[in-house]
């Protein structure tokens, strides 16, 4: 008989920031797949008696269609991811790969939401957001020149940007290239927040603006967010209008 699969967003580090759900989740379940640093956040929900199974980067596909052959067999299968697992998660490839199981044997599915990053940033600065889009900057799934098209349509905009994946040790060059995209529609004062390993003990959060702010202090956990034009300092905040 089919078991369960839980698609579980961790949050973005600490448990303080996991969900009841995400918790209930992973201890409930008979097997946790996930990759390696993801079952590290939640280390403290797991016991010896569950199957634990850790993969590499790079692996998205074959821990999805792991979780699914494990919920296939009759376990409660929890898939980690950090943040929210629908967005940059492995929400869509564990569906995917649950939709191509016959629906007699296909497991009962349900996708455990989670707080991002970009909003646990957003929160740690005031309520910098409003109207906003998310974006990778990886371009390892998705051709550089898509995503450089999607960055420079929303540099036009009024949108505030949350920007996932911005650097890492082989892609130092991008940020500065979006900088040059949205300084061609937007205030070189605009304000810019840089929010590294939000949720975990290191967690900085560096308030700077769109022309002044440091590329080279970007991580590949760091969150950048782009604040809209109608945000404004109020107190220690970063806040928005409402309404316009």
């Amino acid at each position: 008989m089919p078991g369960a699969l839980w698609i579980v967003g961790l949050g973005p580090g600490g448990a303080e920031d996991r969900t009841g759900r995400a918790t209930t989740a992973v201890r409930d379940a008979d097997a946790v797949v996930g990759y390696g640093p993801y079952v590290d956040q939640c280390a403290d929900l797991l016991s010896d008696a569950q199957l634990v199974e850790r993969s590499t980067m790079g692996r998205e596909e074959d821990r999805a269609a792991r979780a699914v052959e494990l919920a296939g067999e009759g376990r409660r299968v929890a898939l980690v991811s950090s943040g929210d697992t629908g967005i940059f998660g492995m929400a869509a490839l564990a569906l995917r790969a649950a939709a191509a199981v016959p629906e007699a044997q296909r497991p009962a599915v349900e996708v455990v939401p989670g707080v991002t990053a970009g909003t646990a940033a957003a929160a740690l600065l005031g309520a910098p957001l409003g109207d906003f889009a998310t974006v990778s900057l990886s371009d390892v799934l998705v051709p550089w020149e898509q995503v450089e098209a999607r960055l420079s349509a929303l540099a036009a905009t009024d949108l505030a940007l949350t920007l996932y994946n911005p650097r890492s040790r082989t892609r130092t060059w991008q940020l500065d290239r979006v900088r040059e995209l949205l300084l061609e529609h937007r205030d070189p004062e605009t304000s810019v927040a840089l929010a590294t390993d939000v949720g975990r003990p290191d967690q900085d959060v560096a308030l700077s603006t769109l022309a002044s702010f440091d590329a080279d202090a970007v991580a590949m956990r760091t969150v950048v967010l782009v604040a809209g034009p109608t945000a404004e300092r109020v107190g220690p905040w970063l806040v928005t209008a409402r309404g316009r």
